[in-house]
């Protein structure tokens, strides 16, 4: 497995996300022995880098990665996240970045995952209510005590960016981001790469759209969080089809499967991007690390870069994205 740089990161350019292992897609939390020995495997296969985040599950995600881990911890680079979950009230869902509660949220991670330090420490979403440099102070503080190693920003604009690199240099920014989601192509992307921050797209197949797998909204289970979501809903899912039978028409030609071709396309678009698609199966997990192998022809490459827009949001509610 090739490795990239995140700021002062070295990780394999293909990391697993694993949310979908306790939260949000239909089965999740179903089968823990099979998560972990999908993470057992990422990490035989070469994978590094593992996400998490305390909203999965909430909490139960990270408990499941730090058993999963175990003895190996040295062996990977560990990304989770705060600022969802108030922890200064009740504990329920909110944005909270105050520096009180990145105390509170960072304690409570450690003690999940069952390590000293967390390699890369994610604002999840940001809080208007609190100044980014009062967050990243805090994040700073943290870096200093020896309990993260880096931080990084999901789903923030470039001023945001900016502002919070001015007070501590940001070690990756997060953005949904594939064929399907090419939005950080305008104005993420050209900022991080002016910073020198790292880019860690999720959701590089597009919700597992990509895949070809989900060829109507009624293969998804009762539960699925993509049943809400309006790429998936009526006529914008067989517009979005559209996409996937491009995807598919490479792959054909490669000898590839669609999920190893939108990661390849994904992988060809700099060495200092590192998806990290999200699977809980043994069998996917190698489908996807074997895009690393996979190079693109230029008229391949091309194809791809021409396929259409989606239809519609990429979430029900867009409010919480880019600021």
């Amino acid at each position: 497995m090739k490795h990239i740089a995140l700021g002062t990161l070295d990780v394999s350019r293909i990391g697993l996300g694993c949310m979908g292992m306790s939260a949000f897609y239909a089965g999740a939390g179903s089968d823990d022995a099979e998560s972990i020995r999908t993470i057992h495997r990422a990490i035989d296969l070469g994978v590094t880098f593992f996400d998490t985040a305390e909203i999965y599950g909430p909490y139960t995600n990270e408990e499941l990665l730090g058993r999963a881990l175990g003895d190996r911890r040295d062996e990977v680079v560990i990304a989770t996240k705060f600022g969802t979950i108030r922890h200064r009230t009740d504990n329920t869902r909110g944005l909270d970045g105050s520096p009180e509660n990145v105390r509170l949220s960072i304690e409570g991670s450690l003690k999940r995952l069952g390590v000293e330090h967390i390699d890369l420490y994610y604002q999840h979403r940001m809080d208007p209510a609190t100044p980014i440099e009062e967050t990243v102070g805090a994040l700073a503080d943290l870096i200093a005590e020896g309990k993260i190693g880096g931080y990084g920003l999901s789903e923030a604009a470039p001023a945001t960016i900016r502002r919070a690199h001015a007070v501590h240099p940001v070690t990756a920014v997060q953005t949904e981001y594939s064929l399907w989601t090419r939005d950080p192509e305008l104005e993420v992307l050209p900022t991080v790469r002016e910073l020198g921050i790292g880019f860690v797209p999720y959701s590089p197949l597009g919700r597992g759209f990509l895949t070809g797998a989900i060829r109507s909204r009624d293969a998804l289970e009762p539960g699925d969080f993509r049943r809400d979501n309006p790429r998936f809903e009526g006529e914008n899912f067989d517009e979005n089809l559209r996409i996937v039978e491009a995807v598919e028409s490479v792959a054909a030609e490669v000898g590839a499967t669609p999920a190893q071709i939108a990661l390849a396309w994904l992988l060809a678009q700099g060495d200092d991007i590192a998806p990290i698609p999200g699977t809980k199966r043994v069998s996917r997990l190698e489908e996807n690390v074997g895009a690393d192998r996979i190079a693109l022809s230029p008229a391949q490459l091309a194809a791809l870069d021409a396929v259409p827009a989606p239809s519609g949001d990429r979430y029900a509610d867009m409010s919480p994205l880019n600021r």
